[in-house]
């Protein structure tokens, strides 16, 4: 398929608290002025707050990305966990009354704030689905049925650090939680995806840690801030499937330069 061009990335990570060994990198809790965010989930801050770091990245106003010519589509593997847990054991009075509705939460309320009305998904999964998203968002860009395409994914592991801390593969890498938003526009090249099921050394996804869906974006953010040139080839894996993205990569500047 035809590959996308990179508009502009915003990409949030984890720190490590000071005086902490603690294996969760957390981006803690942004705050965000008005009334309507008063009891908003700290992934749907951290979102809104990742579309805005993508905006600063692409010097762009937020007309820009408003209106029904943008797509959007978001990936997580484990923000709405904490939503789900709050529903479950009603800590602190979370405001999720249907569990099964907690991963629409986030990108809805990016919609809403910034007005995007265009085609929409979401994919549930680990860095795989990331993957799977950049091929969709190129799919829609081919066809004419969006000008731009938002993908946004999510990942906090504080609120359910007990529950990782069970699991000994999770012991291994800190947890790094991350919110990061790509803008995508129509490009050139050639996109490859594939996906294989079974084995491999398990692996952290993004450098100094594991962040599940996120990790892609996090890996093409620092390739991008190296400038490196040729092709460039996104990895990802999620329970027993390992999958690559091989990708034409021109940013819009460039593209614009071109012509």
């Amino acid at each position: 398929m035809r590959a996308p061009a990179v508009r502009a990335l915003g990409v949030l990570t984890g720190r490590p608290q000071p005086g902490g060994a603690s294996p969760i990198l957390t981006l803690g809790r942004p705050e965000r002025p008005g009334d309507r965010f008063r009891r908003a989930t700290r992934e749907c801050l951290l979102a809104l707050a990742a579309v805005d770091a993508m905006l600063e990245d692409g010097k762009a106003p937020r007309a820009a990305i408003a209106g029904e010519r943008t797509a959007l589509l978001y990936v997580t593997a484990a923000a709405y966990g904490a939503s789900n847990r709050a529903f479950i054991e009603r800590h602190g009075g979370g405001g999720t009354h249907f569990a099964y509705t907690a991963p629409a939460v986030v990108p809805a309320e990016v919609a809403i704030e910034f007005g995007v009305t265009g085609p929409y998904g979401i994919l549930i999964g680990g860095a795989p689905a990331t993957l799977r998203a950049i091929g969709q968002a190129a799919r829609l860009l081919d066809a004419g049925s969006c000008d731009r395409a938002l993908l946004l994914a999510v990942e906090i592991f504080e609120e359910c650090a007990d529950l990782y801390a069970r699991h000994r593969r999770f012991n291994r890498w800190p947890l790094v939680e991350t919110a990061a938003c790509l803008w995508l526009e129509r490009g050139e090249g050639e996109l490859r995806f594939e996906s294989v099921r079974g084995g491999g050394p398990a692996a952290p996804m993004g450098r100094g840690g594991e962040r599940f869906a996120a990790g892609p974006l996090a890996d093409l953010r620092e390739w991008l801030d190296r400038a490196t040139a040729g092709p460039l080839e996104l990895a990802g894996r999620w329970r027993d499937e390992r999958a690559r993205l091989g990708w034409s990569l021109v940013t819009s500047h460039e593209r614009d330069s071109a012509a």
